[in-house]
């Protein structure tokens, strides 16, 4: 019986992957990790996963190479396992990517709860989705104030975004505005933590997520695993409520993870249902339905909030939207776009004609985004070009359909609205019956 290392790459991107190699791989001498792969969020390759992180077993740490050179890296490096570990994309691309590492001769396959799932010592509630923009941020909120309203410490504990220094967001803890700053937040990062920021509750990030469990449950009655990318929890959970979007019908059994997170679910709350058609709610209910006849279905909207809506009617409008939701979300449109209709803005404006440096890029790898500009600001140079671009285009009016204050973060020289939203659950049963039954 052969007694040397099975040589193994993770493919990922910058979440799944480090949480899956430190529960399963990171202390294991029958592996060797000889790298990460990286796709979906831009300038992670070329970094190294620390030493300090990946234990004693990599004194050199481990390089994160990119995607594209996957075939190279197995033919070279003799890889015997490839391990797929990131989420939101179809099933029929992950099988793509299957089938390219099985012809070159590697075994390929993906990691299940039970070996990366970590127990809390206190109560969990999870929040996922099926898909990138479901509405799960306003799900989350909701809960947070149900549970606070019961009198419980809730602490959050965000899906991974490690996008700066890995080695120095091993543990990250945001209660003020001040905290993203001191941890040199992205935008997207910002439009997660912030909304927690503002409802007076603790959030915690980074990238070893039992170093970071063990810490919020010094300060926890209950602990909220607010996941990402709609991926399953890290954790054990004592309660997961998975979000699903009838504005897109079907998606809920076509992608990775989702499906998974709909046949893990306890709780399914069928959001938006203010905006979209009956027979697409009703499809979305079937399918839940005859995947998971034992999940509580909760019907919900998400009705908007505008501050001086009366200044979109009549007006041209650039509409500005959460960009992970129109980039690998693949949402035709977001919040901002239905305040534009809502309030009778006269046009929308295309912004492509004027997009500049790595916006432009964005454009290129997701041509499907159409007329809106997607907020993205994943570093410095980034969130500059998002700047430039949106002072650049000829518009009366700027809607803001991000989670956080965009011009907080950057100087928009045009008059701007922004728009809220918050979930909203239609008649019985509702989270909080659910939540009061659970922890009361």
């Amino acid at each position: 019986m052969s007694t040397s290392k099975k040589r193994v790459v993770i493919m990922g991107a910058a979440g799944r992957d480090f949480h899956d190699f430190n529960t399963t791989f990171r202390n294991n001498p029958s592996y060797e990790i000889v790298a990460f792969t990286a796709t979906q969020i831009p300038d992670i390759d070329g970094k190294v996963y620390p030493a300090e992180l990946a234990g004693p077993l990599y004194p050199k740490g481990i390089p994160i190479l990119a995607e594209a050179d996957l075939k190279e890296i197995i033919k070279k490096e003799k890889i015997d396992e490839v391990i797929f570990s990131y989420s939101d994309v179809q099933h029929e691309y992950v099988m793509h990517k299957a089938s390219l590492v099985l012809a070159l001769g590697s075994d390929f396959r993906m990691l299940g709860s039970n070996n990366t799932q970590i127990k809390s010592t206190k109560p969990v509630v999870s929040i996922c989705a099926a898909r990138t923009g479901c509405g799960k941020s306003q799900t989350t909120r909701r809960i947070i104030n149900i549970l606070k309203s019961f009198g419980k410490k809730v602490v959050s504990i965000r899906h991974p975004m490690p996008y700066g220094d890995i080695a120095a967001q091993k543990v990250q803890r945001y209660a003020s505005l001040e905290d993203l700053k001191k941890h040199k937040c992205t935008i997207e990062e910002m439009e997660e933590y912030e909304p927690h920021i503002a409802l007076g509750s603790v959030i915690y990030a980074g990238v070893d997520y039992e170093a970071i469990l063990r810490e919020a449950e010094k300060e926890a009655d209950i602990i909220l695993w607010d996941g990402g990318n709609n991926d399953y929890p890290f954790y054990k959970s004592d309660l997961e409520v998975v979000v699903v979007d009838p504005l897109r019908p079907g998606h809920e059994l076509r992608y990775h993870p989702g499906e998974v997170n709909i046949n893990r679910a306890h709780v399914v709350v069928i959001n938006k249902i203010d905006v979209a058609n009956y027979q697409d709610v009703a499809t979305v209910r079937a399918n839940v339905q005859a995947t998971n006849p034992q999940a509580v279905i909760i019907e919900a909207a998400s009705p908007l909030t505008v501050v001086d809506y009366e200044k979109i009617a009549g007006k041209r409008v650039l509409v500005v939207e959460d960009g992970p939701t129109l980039t690998h979300g693949e949402m035709k449109i977001g919040a901002g776009v239905v305040a534009a209709q809502k309030y009778n803005a006269a046009e929308i404006i295309d912004p492509r004609p004027f997009v500049k440096g790595r916006i432009a890029e964005t454009f290129k790898k997701y041509p499907y985004i159409g007329t809106l500009l997607p907020a993205m600001g994943y570093g410095n140079e980034q969130i500059r070009d998002l700047e430039n671009t949106i002072n650049s285009i000829d518009c009366d009016l700027v809607i803001i359909g991000t989670p956080i204050d965009l011009s907080r973060v950057i100087n928009i020289k045009k008059p701007h609205v922004r728009v809220q939203y918050e979930l909203q659950e239609i008649g019985t049963p509702n989270l909080e019956t659910i939540l009061r039954k659970k922890f009361v």
